[in-house]
């Protein structure tokens, strides 16, 4: 744990590390939908190769799928989210190191 200079300094840095961890949890949760997205994908691949069905003609039924659409969704959404907390992260360490090159005694 770093060192801090004054109490809003340590403050920044503590909230920064919060937003930080929200955002990664955003990210796995992208991840798993877009996860989510790809098995049933192949899934739906392989149902409809053994219907004669051809790779393309599955691919476009799969992208019609309310599963297709809800997981692509859910990876946007995570994804923005990610990034909006990502970049929240970044203006409260951004605050810390301020307040530490502007700080006089140790906390």
């Amino acid at each position: 744990m770093p060192r801090f200079h004054n109490e809003e300094e340590r403050v920044a840095w503590t909230l920064a590390e919060s937003l930080a961890d929200k955002a990664r949890t955003m990210m796995r949760q992208a991840e798993a939908a877009l996860e989510t997205w790809r098995i049933g994908k192949e899934l739906n691949r392989i149902r409809c190769a053994r219907r004669g069905i051809s790779a393309s003609d599955a691919e476009i039924r799969w992208s019609e799928t309310a599963n297709a659409k809800n997981a692509l969704t859910d990876n946007s959404f995570h994804v923005s989210l990610a990034t909006m907390y990502f970049g929240a992260a970044a203006a409260y360490y951004s605050r810390a190191q301020y307040l530490r090159s502007h700080g006089e005694a140790h906390v």
